[in-house]
């Protein structure tokens, strides 16, 4: 199989780190060119911190994190300061999880740059996996257009079908940042949005928890220690949901393995209006609008399928994370 080149653009946050830790688990699948981080779940600086803690727990320190843009493209709330986000994914973005201070570099080059020259200099078509707002991916969009053509395709968490989980009618990624959105879905560039309709029913269990726990391993015990943030008692959780609901790992699964996922072709209008709209997914289903679909819109997960295959990636990583010292001088 050949590999799939990938950019990862996220803002970790509990489910994007589960989101690395899969893709890092998965090197026959995906070659990853690196790693930016946004402002979403908590503060730009503490989103690159955390992606370089996941890269070191992995034992990958040679994994490139780039630091993207620190506030959307007009702020309308500040997401990384909201009480909102420390209950979902803690004060750190790792909810119980207390992971070293990452020794191995921040690269020099901003988020956006290291996206619009990885995707010009290409020799093949690069995949971009965006886990949180968009706005790194709409402003290298908008600052060279020309990397539309050197892009596979963008399969991206956001947006919902029906009720939204920040306001009623909007997902709370393309709330953070509407513009941005917009930005990525009148692009046309191919685009798979996997949103709330989908990535609702992958939720955890303290069963699903306990078979982590059999693992043994460093990675499988700090994926407990952030994911029981979702089981604590008083946890934030939306009505109906009874676990931490896994929202960007389904981006990876979805690549690893797209026949666990359905949907259909559609159209999607991103709402930039200032009002209480704001970052609403209107998602033409029934093709009732007669406009070319711009999206792929996946609503069915094969749960089974879906945590068979994050366990499985997940026994993967070794009974220790240190590194195995390999200097040929000593």
């Amino acid at each position: 199989m050949k590999k799939i080149p990938l950019i990862m653009d996220c803002d970790p946050g509990l489910d994007d780190a589960i989101a690395l830790l899969l893709a890092i688990a998965s090197p026959e699948e995906l070659d990853i060119l690196g790693i930016s981080t946004v402002v979403g779940n908590v503060t730009v600086s503490q989103n690159q911190e955390n992606a370089r803690r996941i890269c070191e727990l992995t034992n990958q320190p040679d994994l490139k994190v780039f630091q993207g843009c620190a506030r959307t493209f007009f702020e309308r709330i500040s997401p990384a300061d909201s009480e909102y986000t420390a209950d979902i994914h803690g004060e750190t973005g790792l909810g119980g999880c207390k992971l070293p201070t990452p020794t191995m570099p921040l690269q020099s080059q901003d988020g956006v740059s290291f996206i619009i020259e990885t995707l010009l200099n290409a020799s093949e078509k690069i995949t971009l996996a965006p886990s949180g707002p968009l706005t790194n991916v709409a402003c290298a969009l908008i600052m060279e257009p020309r990397i539309k053509d050197k892009i596979e395709k963008i399969v991206v968490m956001g947006g919902v079908i029906g009720l939204g989980n920040i306001t009623p009618t909007a997902e709370y990624n393309f709330y953070c940042d509407p513009q941005a959105a917009y930005v990525v879905f009148t692009s046309g560039v191919p685009i798979v949005m996997i949103g709330l309709d989908a990535t609702r029913q992958t939720q955890t269990s303290q069963e699903w928890l306990r078979t982590l726990a059999e693992i043994g391993t460093p990675v499988a015990q700090a994926v407990i220690d952030m994911l029981s943030f979702y089981h604590r008692p008083n946890a934030f959780l939306e009505p109906g949901v009874l676990g931490g609901v896994l929202h960007d790992p389904n981006i990876i699964a979805y690549l690893l393995k797209p026949e666990l996922y359905s949907g259909r072709n559609a159209y999607v209008e991103i709402d930039v209006s200032s009002t209480i709209m704001a970052g609403r997914s209107t998602v033409d289903w029934h093709g009732k609008l007669g406009r070319k679909p711009n999206a792929y819109i996946i609503n069915k997960v094969d749960v089974d399928g879906f945590f068979d295959l994050l366990t499985s990636r997940l026994n993967r990583y070794p009974m220790t994370t240190e590194k195995v010292h390999t200097c040929n001088h000593c």
